[in-house]
C-alpha cells in the first residue's frame, strides 16, 4: 500500500533532502556527473531550498509504502514528489522514487494521485519536465499519456544547465 504525507515541517524537509541524496548520486550521476548532482542536490533539494519552494507554493509529499515483512518497518518512505498549481494546470516538479521499489506500480499510483489533485482542482493538465537521456523515465511518463511538447534548456547557474523535454498530460 502506497501512502503520500505533505511536507509541512522541518523533519520533513530534512527527510526528504536525505532521500534526494540517494537517489540523485545513485541515479543521476551516470545522466548528468557528480559535479552538477552535487550543485542541484545542495540548490534544490536541501532542507533550506525545500522551505523555500514551499514558501514560494511547492507542495512537496513524501511516498510512503506499507513492506510486505511486518517485522521491518511499515511505512518506510521510499521517495517524494513535488508540485506546484499553475494557471494551465499542475506543474509536477519533482518525483522520485528509490530504484530498489521501482517497477511495483509505485510510480503509477503517484501519478494517479497527482491526476486526482488536477481533477480536485479543476484543472485538465499535468507538466513535466525530464532530462533528455532519462530514457527509462521518458517511456514512463509516455506509458501514461504523457506527450513531448518541446526541448527544454535552462541556465541554473554555476556553469551547469537542464537539457530537458518537457511533457504535458491532458486530464479528461
Amino acid at each position: 500500500m502506497v501512502s503520500f504525507v505533505r511536507a509541512a515541517y522541518p523533519n520533513d524537509y530534512q527527510i526528504i533532502a536525505t532521500l534526494a541524496d540517494e537517489i540523485w548520486r545513485e541515479h543521476y550521476t551516470p545522466v548528468i556527473g557528480s559535479s552538477q548532482v552535487e550543485y542541484m542536490l545542495d540548490r534544490f533539494q536541501s532542507p533550506g531550498a525545500i522551505a523555500q519552494q514551499i514558501i514560494e507554493g511547492f507542495v512537496y509529499y513524501r511516498i510512503r509504502y506499507e513492506l510486505p515483512n511486518p517485522s521491518l518497518e511499515e511505512f518506510p518512505d521510499i521517495g517524494y514528489l513535488a508540485i506546484q498549481s499553475r494557471e494551465s494546470g499542475i506543474f509536477l516538479s519533482k518525483f522520485y522514487v528509490q530504484n530498489r521499489f521501482r517497477g511495483q506500480g509505485i510510480g503509477r499510483t503517484a501519478m494517479e494521485f497527482v491526476e486526482q489533485m488536477a481533477r480536485d482542482g479543476h484543472v485538465h493538465t499535468i507538466t513535466l519536465t525530464v532530462n533528455k537521456t532519462n530514457y527509462s523515465a521518458i517511456k514512463f511518463y509516455e506509458k501514461l499519456g504523457f506527450q513531448r511538447l518541446r526541448a527544454l534548456v535552462q541556465d541554473i547557474g554555476n556553469g551547469f544547465v537542464m537539457d530537458d523535454y518537457e511533457m504535458q498530460k491532458v486530464i479528461d
